[in-house]
């Protein structure tokens, strides 16, 4: 009996990597039918707007693929889910092979072809992020709209790139390497930030489990956080913006001075994204960066991880004025400090920013050497 479309789809893109499809059907693949093939009359390009491949026709091509037999309808509605939100429409075609088979295709006009794409290098860079991004989207099957989740996606792949840079973490000596049992995970907030609530069950020190804990976490991004500093001149520069925790805590004083600080885009590297925000919220242009440290802000309650440095740069008179991203809503007030009068600041208590205060006595600590080099 000839399957129906609806069991057999061939892939020509991220679907090809086999642990993320069996993410997004949300089962092993050992029960399906998966053979490597083509599409004839048409190449595979990667997207200039996105880390993610399109079909480009060409007669004198054929794209490389795998088919897959034997889906369900759970498994088909599940992958309609996934690629709702890159814009891919279902239609059917033919492989090398003659197989008759559902493909996944967009002629949005809004993608632009980047030349080849290829499955082995998008792995090493992105597999991991998107296998963390695709457990978030899934997790919304059947209860969040996938119109929902398109315009979502920005900020579920900027947390995956979090915990893709949480693989690299130098931080852990010394502590021990407990049992953690997750009993349930929801999350019934998402947007710009994310709540999850977990309950969980943890190794104690003496081998036991401990009780079933309910427990909540604020799920953002990792930072870069910079204090731009010229050793010359002994000044740095800090800004000024408006902040929603002292809102939120009711704090009479709404804007704060602080180092330069950013979120870290997905695929970029915390020292990139340090000068990135040194450009955008202080037009600076940085020399040597120093690294500080890497350390969670409140580990008991959030994820938000911070990667601090101290960057060298030109400080004249002149280098204080208004910046920020006008697209992200920023109106960023630069401020020149001298040193002594900010470590004068910190040590009175009135550097309310953990960031800042830390970098203020790393810098403390390293600037005589500095200030030779």
């Amino acid at each position: 009996m000839a399957l129906t479309r609806m069991s057999r789809m061939f892939f020509f893109g991220t679907l090809r990597h086999r642990p993320l499809l069996a993410l997004v059907l949300g089962r092993a693949l050992n029960s399906l039918d998966v053979t490597d093939d083509s599409l004839p009359g048409y190449r595979t390009d990667a997207v200039a707007e996105g880390p993610f491949p399109m079909l480009t026709p060409d007669k004198g091509s054929a794209a490389p693929g795998i088919v897959v037999s034997g889906l369900t309808e759970t498994d088909r509605a599940r992958l309609d889910y996934y690629e709702a939100g890159f814009q891919f429409d279902v239609v059917p075609c033919t492989t090398a092979s003659g197989l008759t088979a559902d493909v996944y295709v967009s002629d949005t006009p809004d993608w632009t072809a980047a030349g080849p794409w290829d499955l082995d290098g998008w792995v090493r860079k992105w597999g991991d992020m998107t296998a963390f991004a695709a457990q978030e989207v899934m997790a919304g099957f059947g209860t969040v709209p996938a119109t929902e989740i398109a315009r979502r996606f920005p900020r579920i792949r900027a947390r995956a790139w979090s915990k893709v840079l949480a693989q690299q973490g130098r931080h852990g000596a010394g502590t021990i390497d407990g049992a953690v049992e997750i009993v349930r995970r929801t999350q019934p907030y998402s947007d710009f930030f994310a709540l999850e609530e977990i309950a969980l069950r943890h190794a104690h020190f003496d081998g036991s489990m401990s009780d079933t804990l309910d427990r909540a976490v604020f799920v953002s991004t990792d930072a870069a956080i910079l204090l731009p500093y010229d050793p010359v001149r002994d000044r740095v520069l800090l800004v000024e913006q408006i902040r929603l925790g002292p809102i939120g805590r009711a704090d009479p004083v709404l804007w704060q001075l602080e180092p330069v600080a950013g979120l870290i885009d997905p695929g970029e590297a915390p020292e990139d994204a340090a000068r990135r925000e040194a450009q955008e919220e202080a037009h600076l242009t940085l020399g040597r960066l120093e690294p500080v440290g890497e350390c969670y802000a409140s580990p008991g309650a959030a994820t938000d991880f911070f990667h601090l440095f101290v960057g060298l740069c030109d400080l004249p008179d002149d280098a204080a004025e208004v910046g920020g991203a006008v697209d992200e809503g920023e109106n960023i007030r630069s401020h020149l400090i001298d040193f002594a009068d900010l470590l004068a600041m910190a040590e009175d208590r009135r550097t309310a920013n953990a960031p800042l205060t830390l970098l203020v006595y790393w810098l403390a600590h390293h600037r005589a050497r500095l200030r030779m080099g």
